[in-house]
């Protein structure tokens, strides 16, 4: 099979098209032919050396992704050849064929395309827990949601009024201001403006209840447009490392400091299963909708590493086969 490997560490440039043996599944796996990658930002920092990786290379990148059984374990039941499944954590996806545990493995509908199950696996499920688990959206909530304009950031803005809530974004430019505000936010405010008085304005001076920060060197910031008794949810650091929080701060204020990371949540098939089965229901009925994702071929894998780093990007990156 072809896969997009890389054998030392470093820039896109490191990245190659190569033929390698096929995987050999084992009796509780499933063979997948791919159909559509995810790409994300945790691809990178894999390719750079900044997140661990198990072996020795050659190694493969890739975490997400969707397409059809071509093979089925022993052990294997309730699937079958021509499945179309989906998976949000498993390795060596930027490949033609994927070995995918029946325990990882997701069911898509008909309904769903390739390229729609590949872009919303790790982000639509990230804010999916989000915002049902680390804070749950209420009605009438004010949330703040940093980089809406992202994968994630978009889908946090729907699934908030989905929920009853009502969104602020902060977004660098006023191109991806407009995205944000097409996704349902409210109120967009750039980073490069006075966006803590331009917040606190809008809510009154009350600060929002809830803000979703994923940029992580913003974190103080967060807290200073936070509400008395309000909650700031810790789930990235794209802009930097975020500073230490004092305590003694949480206490005077009454606020709360939460994280969340997506492995704590899927913790079994039936939690992947369930919790993928409701994000699909609301793509259906359309009160959730992904914008176009950006294809590539795998093949072209070091334009399309290129183009996410440049942060031009405003949805899903997807690797062909």
């Amino acid at each position: 099979m072809k896969a997009l490997v890389f054998n030392t560490f470093g820039g896109p440039e490191v990245l190659e098209y190569v033929e390698i043996p096929n995987p050999v599944i084992g009796p509780d796996e499933i063979l997948l032919r791919i159909k559509a990658i995810g790409l994300n930002f945790a691809d990178i920092y894999r390719r750079k050396g900044n997140y661990h990786l198990v072996g020795e290379p050659p190694y493969i990148l890739g975490y997400e992704g969707a397409g059809i059984i071509e093979e089925i374990g022993a052990n294997v039941q309730g699937l079958k050849v021509g499945d179309r499944i989906a998976f949000a954590d498993v390795p060596f996806a930027n490949a033609e064929y994927v070995a995918v545990p029946f325990e990882k493995a997701i069911p898509v509908p008909e309904t769903i395309s390739f390229n729609e199950a590949a872009s919303v696996m790790l982000q639509g499920l990230t804010a999916h827990y989000l915002t049902r688990d680390s804070y749950a959206v209420k009605k009438n909530d004010v949330v703040l949601v940093h980089a809406a304009a992202g994968g994630v950031g978009q889908l946090l803005v729907q699934m908030v009024k989905l929920l009853g809530g009502k969104v602020i974004g902060l977004t660098s430019s006023a191109e991806k201001a407009t995205v944000a505000k097409e996704a349902g936010a409210s109120d967009v405010f750039l980073y490069k403006d006075d966006w803590k008085k331009q917040i606190l304005e809008a809510t009154n001076g009350k600060g929002v209840d809830v803000v979703y920060e994923s940029v992580g060197s913003t974190l103080q910031d967060s807290f200073e447009v936070t509400r008395i008794g309000g909650t700031v949810v810790f789930y990235g650091m794209a802009g930097g490392d975020p500073a230490l929080v004092d305590p003694r701060m949480l206490m005077d204020t009454s606020k709360t400091l939460t994280g969340g990371d997506l492995w704590n949540v899927l913790t079994s098939r039936d939690e992947r299963v369930a919790r993928s089965g409701e994000l699909f229901r609301w793509m259906q009925e359309e009160k959730v909708r992904l914008a176009e994702p950006t294809t590539f071929a795998l093949r072209d894998g070091q334009e399309a590493h290129r183009y996410l780093e440049s942060r031009k990007s405003t949805g899903k990156i997807v690797l062909i086969p």
